[in-house]
Formats: structure tokens, sequence, C-alpha cells
């Protein structure tokens, strides 16, 4: 962790681990709405002993909403586990436009892929909400996946889930139009943020349309403009606060 970040986190006392209490799921591109929270299960592998051992060799750390965790540049030295809290993982071009990779969760860690150390974060990590993470730095990681199997194989599977993810991503940017993802955004948000309304799918627009621009790599007067199209074709209806869509099992291939 850089010294720049370490000004903004503010360290906390350390707390055993417990168990994982249903969050909400980790939001970004994909084709496959089943395994879009896979990663959460970083430390379901580990028994309590071990996952306290774990938490034990970490150092607890609360970040405000809007708070960075690490830049893009900065050097990797170590990983941060999400226990409470949200952090949009996000890239920046040279020109300064962004996109987002992911809205990661708790259960998710965050500051790979080199976890021993080395090399430099190609993306940047920022708090939407106040969070709370267990940062293991690169020394303390390779000890304890040295040291504990189970710790070496819970890397291993979150590596997996991560690189599942950023496939999915390229695969979805590359395939698939603008007005497309973002057809299938909003059938990924309604999967897991949503709630059933009848045979309806209701989400709640806790996300603006910039951040849904960000995701599926437009612009939020694009994605204004796109929404109310889709309205207007009988897809989906924006009511405040909410976006019902109609008919969801159609949406993806109405567009």
């Amino acid at each position: 962790m850089t010294r720049s970040s370490m000004t903004r986190l503010q360290i906390v006392p350390t707390e055993p681990v417990a168990a994982r209490e249903a969050e909400d799921s980790a939001v970004y591109l994909s084709e496959a709405l089943d395994e879009i929270n896979q990663g959460a299960g970083f430390l379901d592998r580990l028994s309590l002993d071990e996952a306290n051992m774990l938490r034990r060799a970490a150092t607890a750390i609360e970040v405000d909403a809007g708070e960075s965790i690490f830049m893009q540049g900065d050097v990797h030295n170590g990983i941060f586990l999400i226990e409470q809290g949200r952090v949009r993982v996000f890239y920046a071009g040279p020109g300064g436009r962004e996109i987002t990779l992911a809205y990661w969760t708790p259960g998710h860690f965050i500051g790979g892929p080199e976890v021993f150390g080395g090399g430099v974060h190609m993306w940047s990590a920022l708090a939407t909400q106040k969070t709370r993470l267990a940062y293991l730095s690169a020394p303390r990681l390779r000890q304890l996946a040295a040291s504990v199997p189970a710790v070496a194989l819970a890397l291993i599977d979150g590596l997996v889930s991560k690189g599942k993810c950023y496939s999915a991503l390229v695969q979805m940017l590359g395939t698939r139009s603008v007005t497309e993802r973002l057809a299938q955004l909003l059938v990924i948000l309604a999967s897991v943020e949503g709630k059933e309304a009848g045979s309806r799918l209701v989400v709640d627009r806790r996300i603006t349309h910039d951040q849904l621009a960000a995701i599926v790599g437009s612009t939020r007067q694009w994605v204004t403009t796109t929404l109310s199209r889709f309205q207007e074709r009988g897809i989906i209806r924006i009511q405040r606060g909410q976006i019902v869509i109609l008919e969801p099992d159609k949406l993806p291939l109405q567009v």
C-alpha cells in the first residue's frame, strides 16, 4: 500500500472473522448471471481457525464513501478483503475517460492479480459507501499461502473468479453493441439487486445514469436517451426511484 493511500485510510482494531452474511452482489458485465457473485466465497474454503488466523495477520481499515483505496499506477503491496461496504474498480484512459470494471461487495478481495507484490495496479479502487477492509500485506500473504494450504487454494479460487469476470467483460465489450450491453446490465441489476413484482422485475435506481454509462462504455446522455427509447417500446417503465422491466426474458433480445 502506498504512503498516499495510508493517509486516506483509517486503521481500526482487528476483530475475529464472523460467518459471512448475505450482502449485495457484485455487479459487472457478464453473460453468466449465476457466476456474478462467485468470488464472494473467498474465505469459504477456510476453517474458522484458519480464517481467524488470516484476519489476525491483516490490518483492519475503514474507508469513507468517495475515498480511494488504491490508484492506477500504485505499486502492488498486498490485497484488501472487503468485509463491509462496496468498492468500484475502474480504469482511466490517457484522456481521463473512465470505464467501470466492477462493483465489488463483501466477501470479495481486491488488489490482484499480483497478490504477492511487485508491479503496479492496472486500475483504481474507490469506496462508494463507508467500507471496512482487511488489508493483507504481500509478505504476510505469501507466508500464509506457504504455510496454510487452504489459504493458497483460496487465493487460486479468488484469482480464477477475477479472471472469469474480466474475461466476461472483454467478451461483452467485443461482441455486444452498447445497446445490448445496457440491456444486459439491466437484466443483471434486476437479477442481483432487484425484486420481483409478478412477472416483472423492479430495479431500484440507486445507480445513476452516469454509473450505468461507465459500466457499458458510453455517456450519460446516451444512456438517458436509450432508456427513454426502451420505455417507448414497452420494454421497461421508468418511474420515480425505479426501473420496471416489463418482460425480463425478452429484454436482451428485443434491442
